[in-house]
């Protein structure tokens, strides 16, 4: 039915006296349907009326619904109504009639139309373009993120990022570690204590406290309700403890990564207790609307003590551990003195908002987990991308690669195993609702490329966790850079998900392909999207290369040459100051090795690379010439753009894959040159690598024209400056560096120092 027959004048109408949101909601209908302007009233009228349901008017349905998540919407002659139960759903809703999706099978606008989201709780989770890595993303448009965020279905909102590109944090030169603090941070960046005042100067607080207020209010105007993702307990600087040597607690930094160690408080010192009761008190009387803190740890420059999974192993201060006890009764002691912080920080923020939740990711704590899981509920809860996690170990298969495990949360992770559902009911029977996390892109998948499309397999996880039962979900990275992404299905993906989950993901692709690219090359579109999901799923998962690796390691710009170092010190400087790296991390000369971890083996090295030769880079060849046909072919000049933006979109991906498959290949040639015992055998593997450089040049060349012609914005980049986490706007200078050394040093002997770990600075 035509939707302004039923939306005719009066205008609509919403109280004076309600949620900002339902404000925001009225005037967005009035705007999309040409109505006139939507009025505030006092009391409801003859015309559309809207308001949440807890709202002065007392919109609902009757009889009223079983659950406790829905929206509602009426056109009939008597009633003309639009409510939700909370301001984000009804923002939601107006959108959805907006854009025709309400028809319901035996349902109408006149006799009502009742919806009950897929999930009741979706926040987006380390959003990285708003508050995290790549939160200096150029051209990025904070409210007009956060508006197709609640448009999209989205109850929750991430604010607590920095002012500053980079953080206020002290170091010494030698060391990489000051830079992890620019994400996830802890709530001593935003405000002070008596104990910690004059550590950090009182405009950079300000600033981050200022920024964290707008966004929550942006967050507000949208009805998205607030919270925090920290890194805690965080370290404080050593100046500190120097004055304060009692309250020295747990040692928390990467020894490899930090020439000056950092310590967290003692967290059972009632000082710190009241430092941080203090801490989260500001905080919730700054923005009083904060509803849930999700505290990652034992990374990042944060933890608990005495926790194993501690980088230097269990350690802390002395006010928790009595001499002598075994690794149980640590572990115990532990636990319960994570559980006592974490209650600390729920009781606090409750005084004032009585419904705030801490949420813990579960992974880091294998040894404490039983008794940290024995002790939540009453407003502590877990997140985790599944609830058969156990440390690190994470559950799931790679689907075409079973020897690649650890795929929970992934884009390849789009199953549950029956045992989930019984886990969920357990946690549900003590009060505790798990916040589960899935790949709504390519943050932690494929860092920093945009836009790349695999909505079928985000569809079916979506379409899981409903089936498994699971309510409450994070999209791990947020919706990243909508505005440079303009014809991604993702968006409209995760909608159909939370709102019209019967309809199949066919039926919502094609709706989309037909909306961007029109009627005549919608089948087109689909199908294109269909050939670069399906080279996306053989993608093999290089370890820590195909997640922010990539980026950290510098591995795009880089040149793959056998000897790295042959290249001089100061010509590699353009790449090496950049680098989540130290001057004596193997990672400078060894792409398998990264500070002491082995990233990748002679023979998986090999096996990957074969694994894209085989299976990937044709796919994705195949994909790029279909749309090279499309871009020639379309339509219409609409349909011509959405094809040479998606083609770019895989040129840019093209290269990706093939860096990737190219450094496992360095791993194999060069390894296997330094093993080989005859001249043979390293005439061979001399020949595996010339090969690998040719195909890497290609592609630099590639890439760089790419970078240089086109109009599509492939990847992330930042407007203020390179940083470790997110490339600048020098990255076709840095490309051209690339190819320079690459020509110059690619006939270099292949060589790995191995006493480089020695080195010092």
């Amino acid at each position: 039915m035509p939707l302004a027959s039923p939306l005719s004048p009066p205008p609509p109408a919403f109280p004076r006296q309600t949620h900002p949101a339902v404000a925001t909601a009225a005037e967005a209908l009035s705007r999309r349907l040409g109505l006139p302007p939507a009025l505030p009233r006092d009391t409801p009228g003859p015309g559309l009326n809207i308001d949440v349901a807890d709202g002065p008017w007392k919109l609902a349905p009757s009889p009223a619904p079983q659950a406790s998540d829905w929206m509602w919407v009426r056109l009939g002659e008597e009633e003309r109504v639009l409510t939700a139960s909370s301001p984000a759903l009804l923002y939601a809703l107006v959108h959805l009639l907006a854009d025709g999706l309400l028809a319901r099978p035996g349902a109408t606008l006149s006799d009502g139309i009742l919806i009950e989201p897929s999930f009741p709780f979706q926040r987006p989770l380390f959003d990285t373009v708003l508050t995290q890595v790549a939160r200096t993303s150029r051209g990025f448009d904070p409210e007009a993120y956060v508006e197709r965020l609640a448009r999209t279905g989205f109850t929750h909102l991430e604010v607590n990022g920095l002012a500053f590109h980079v953080p206020f944090e002290f170091g010494v030169p030698t060391e990489f570690y000051s830079p992890f603090y620019t994400y996830c941070p802890g709530l001593h960046h935003f405000v002070d204590s008596p104990l910690t005042r004059g550590l950090y100067p009182p405009a950079y607080l300000q600033a981050n406290l200022n920024r964290l207020r707008r966004l929550a209010a942006l967050g507000q105007a949208y009805g998205l309700r607030p919270g925090l993702l920290c890194f805690e307990p965080r370290s404080l600087p050593e100046h500190f403890f120097r004055r304060h040597p009692t309250l020295r607690g747990a040692r928390i930094d990467h020894p490899f990564r930090s020439h000056l160690p950092r310590y967290t408080l003692a967290q059972d010192h009632p000082v710190v207790r009241d430092h941080y009761r203090h801490l989260m008190r500001s905080l919730m009387e700054a923005v009083p609307e904060l509803d849930y803190l999700s505290i990652w740890t034992n990374d990042s420059g944060a933890g608990f003590e005495h926790t194993a999974s501690l980088y230097v192993g269990r350690n802390g201060g002395p006010y928790l551990i009595r001499e002598w006890r075994d690794h149980a009764q640590i572990a115990e002691a532990a636990a319960q003195s994570a559980l006592r912080w974490l209650r600390l920080m729920r009781e606090t923020s409750a005084e004032i908002n009585p419904g705030f939740e801490v949420l813990l990711r579960i992974e880091p704590f294998k040894q404490e987990q039983d008794v940290i899981m024995a002790g939540l509920g009453d407003g502590l809860g877990i997140e985790a991308p599944s609830l058969m996690v156990r440390g690190y170990d994470l559950p799931y298969h790679h689907p075409h690669y079973p020897e690649q495990s650890c795929m929970a949360g992934s884009i390849f992770h789009t199953a549950f195993d029956p045992r989930e559902k019984t886990l969920l009911e357990a946690h549900r029977a003590r009060g505790i609702e798990p916040k589960i996390s899935y790949s709504a892109g390519s943050s932690f998948n494929m860092e920093p490329l945009l836009g790349i499309p695999h909505p079928r397999l985000l569809h079916r996880k979506l379409t899981a966790l409903r089936e498994t039962g699971f309510r409450a979900v994070s999209a791990f990275g947020g919706l990243l850079h909508l505005e440079k992404t303009p014809f991604w299905p993702h968006p409209g993906v995760i909608r159909a998900a939370q709102f019209t989950p019967e309809r199949p993901a066919d039926a919502v692709l094609a709706n989309l392909a037909e909306r961007w690219a029109g009627p005549a090359d919608a089948g087109a579109l689909v199908t294109a999207w269909d050939a670069v999901e399906e080279a996306v799923q053989y993608f093999p998962v290089v370890p820590l290369y195909s997640h922010f690796g990539f980026v950290w390691l510098r591995t795009w710009v880089r040149p793959l040459v056998p000897n790295l170092e042959a290249i001089p010190a100061e010509d590699r400087r353009y790449y090496e100051d950049f680098m989540v790296s130290t001057a004596n991390n193997p990672n400078i000369n060894d792409l398998g090795r990264d500070v002491l971890f082995e990233l990748i083996s002679e023979e998986s090295g090999r096996r990957m690379a074969e694994q894209f030769d085989r299976n990937a880079l044709p796919r994705l060849a195949a994909a790029l010439d279909r749309l090279e046909a499309h871009v020639s072919g379309a339509a219409t000049p609409e349909a011509r753009a959405v094809f040479t933006d998606l083609r770019d979109r895989v040129r840019a991906l093209q290269c990706w894959a093939t860096t990737q498959r190219n450094t496992c290949a360095w791993v194999a040639g060069v390894y296997g040159y330094r093993r080989a015992d005859t001249e043979e055998e390293r005439r061979r593997h001399r020949d595996y690598l010339q090969s690998m450089i040719d195909l890497e040049y290609e592609s630099t060349r590639r890439l760089l024209d790419l970078w240089e012609h086109s109009d599509t914005e492939f990847m992330l980049v930042s407007d203020v400056g390179e940083t470790s986490f997110v490339y600048g706007e020098n990255f076709g200078e840095l490309l051209r560096r690339k190819l320079a050394l690459t020509e110059a040093y690619r006939h270099h002997e292949p060589y790995i120092d191995e006493t480089l770990i020695w080195r010092l600075p």
